[in-house]
């Protein structure tokens, strides 16, 4: 087997390559070698790259059968499983486009998402997702066939647009053998302009944007991979943890790409609720981390060595020193400083190598956190651990290559520098732009919206203001989400926000401000951890209002915001009220990558807010 080094090398030596084309040129060399792992009751079950690339031609053949030709739209609506991936890769194999719905899409967005896009197919995981379709198909007239992946619940449907996963592939699989090269011939005709897939971008604001990206823009993205700081170069068969939605460009540029570019095997989180499990039990080589994952790691442990005997609490005091020493060293002078590496040792032994075992990190040299801003002291934390997590930006719109940190060059607080053969500036308002091979060929059916964000020459206009000295990008916040308080001073919202979620006992913080004299913000709490402080404090509560609602747990937020508010340059956060629900995708609070809806917090909670302000 190639180690990854050799598979960069092939790489740099011969440019980007397309998943498809990746999944036959493996299957024709390494058949055997293991592309997909899934748990079903328990048992992990095997899929070899012979069976995906068969499976993916399968689905081409199949798509053709029912009319999808090339350039039409064939959707997912799924939780991450191989059928997924096969179903993807089956899709862009004939030149088809593939859109990705989140599994928390309600029928509505399922209606907007198919429609818009003028889906043909749709393969839907269940019966859950078989409905939220079923209940719109009147307003859906480009499709044409629904293929469910799961039969359970769907026996006594009647309705002649439904199809299992088996009878696809069965059709797939005896119009293949009808003409074998059909697969290979129409991947032949695809050229880089063509669309390979359409990723809806979150929608905080408005209907979500369908954003183009080409097989020209997947080929450069690939070409980038051996130049991403958490891919190490001497792994042979990586292992990756699939959680990260799909639908995503995070989830899709780690699986899909960097997956199988880098001939790894892609093992499929049993549920989002189980990921802490399947971490400890795959011990992955590539962890791509999101806030939201590793705030919950952090919080919970903190709180597990609040419960631990006297000597675990000792033991992990001394690793700590250790381990903040190796940090800061790292930060000065880089992953190669010899003081570092016998701190770290140091810190392993005494305790870290334990807890890193526990929590799935054991093979996990380093790290990437993307998709949202973390605070750094989250990152200090993991990295006095040994396990340094760079923080990176990226947006569906460049393919999610724009900058990052990396182990001889990082600095927290920052997104890092711009990755090689990417271009960045600043506007005159401080809006970052972007230029380069991954940049989106636009938003499907709306030139408008594609000439607000792409000029003509090539430039990305991001939506993000940012400071950047030639050196390293800091995020300052969403042009939109800037706070302008009464007095005319400038805020960055999440900057304070992510400073109380440093906090184990917060989830959620909503700065608000604009307009105002002062600044104050909406609480949500993280239930699993306040909960345990409250039995540990003997406090009685039946449901998460009622635990918000405690006095006790709103002094301890308080405590909680003021340690935040110590850490800030902005203004403090004067005053602050309770959520009395977690927020929610289906209530329409969140995006579905968990992105809070100002907009529509603001007019759902207006009496908190004025309350606040009385």
């Amino acid at each position: 087997m190639l180690t990854m080094g050799e598979i960069f090398k092939e790489i740099q030596e011969k440019g980007g390559v397309t998943p498809s084309r990746k999944v036959r040129q493996i299957a024709e060399k390494f058949p055997e070698h293991v592309a997909m792992r899934d748990k079903r009751f328990g048992k992990w079950e095997e899929i070899t790259y012979k069976t995906f690339w068969e499976q993916v031609q399968w689905v081409g053949c199949a798509l053709n059968y029912f009319g999808v030709q090339k350039q039409e739209t064939s959707a997912v609506h799924s939780e991450n499983r191989p059928e997924w991936l096969i179903a993807d890769i089956g899709i862009q194999s004939i030149g088809g486009i593939t859109v990705g719905l989140y599994p928390t899409n309600p029928a509505a967005e399922v209606q907007y998402l198919l429609s818009h896009s003028e889906s043909k197919v749709l393969f839907a995981e269940d019966q859950e997702q078989v409905d939220k379709a079923i209940d719109v198909i009147s307003e859906l007239p480009d499709l044409v066939k629904i293929v469910y992946f799961e039969p359970r619940g769907l026996s006594n449907y009647d309705n002649e647009k439904l199809m299992s996963w088996d009878e696809f592939l069965e059709i797939g699989k005896e119009e293949y053998e009808k003409n074998s090269e059909f697969v290979i011939s129409r991947m032949d005709d695809i050229t880089s302009e063509d669309i390979a897939m359409m990723i809806y971008t979150s929608g905080t604001t408005g209907p979500p944007k369908g954003s183009m990206l080409t097989h020209g823009n997947i080929e450069w993205t690939a070409s980038q991979i051996p130049e991403l700081s958490f891919t190490p170069t001497g792994v042979t068969n990586p292992q990756y943890l699939s959680y990260l939605p799909l639908c995503h460009v995070f989830g899709r540029l780690v699986d899909t790409l960097i997956g199988i570019t880098t001939m790894g095997t892609i093992n499929f989180a049993e549920s989002i609720d189980t990921v802490q499990q399947d971490l400890a039990e795959i011990q992955p080589s590539i962890f791509p981390a999101v806030p939201r994952i590793l705030e919950r790691m952090h919080a919970g442990t903190l709180v597990r060595m609040k419960d631990a005997s006297r000597l675990k609490k000792i033991l992990f005091s001394i690793a700590s020193y250790f381990g903040n020493i190796t940090a800061q060293r790292w930060l000065e002078h880089g992953d190669k400083d010899k003081l570092a590496m016998v701190t770290n040792f140091i810190a392993q032994l005494i305790a870290f190598r334990a807890l890193r075992k526990k929590l799935g990190l054991k093979n996990i040299d380093s790290a990437i956190s993307g998709a949202a801003p973390i605070a750094p002291e989250i990152l200090r934390f993991f990295m006095s651990m040994g396990v340094p997590i760079y923080e990176g930006y990226g947006m569906t719109e460049n393919s999610a290559i724009a900058t990052g940190n990396r182990p001889e060059k990082v600095k927290l607080g920052t997104v890092g520098t711009p990755q090689p053969n990417v271009e960045l500036k600043l506007a005159e308002d401080g809006e970052i732009l972007i230029r380069h091979g991954g940049v989106f060929k636009g938003y499907f059916k709306n030139d408008e919206a594609t000439r607000e964000v792409l000029d003509k020459d090539g430039w990305l206009y991001t939506g993000d203001i940012g400071e950047y000295d030639g050196d390293f990008l800091k995020i300052v916040d969403r042009k939109k989400d800037i706070i302008i308080t009464s007095g005319g001073k400038n805020v960055s919202p999440s900057e304070i926000e992510n400073n109380i979620k440093i906090s184990p006992f917060i989830k959620e913080a909503i700065v608000i401000g604009d307009e105002r004299k002062f600044l104050s913000a909406l609480i949500g709490i993280e239930f699993d951890t306040v909960s345990n402080w409250a039995l540990r404090k003997n406090i009685p509560y039946t449901t998460y209002r009622n635990l918000s609602e405690n006095e006790e747990v709103q002094n301890l937020v308080w405590k909680e915001i003021q340690k935040a508010n110590k850490l800030t340059d902005s203004l403090a956060i004067r005053k602050f009220r309770m959520l009395t629900k977690e927020l929610d995708h289906e209530d329409g609070d969140l995006t579905a990558t968990q992105k809070v809806k100002r907009n529509v917090i603001m007019d759902r909670f207006p009496d908190l807010i004025e309350d606040m302000y009385k």
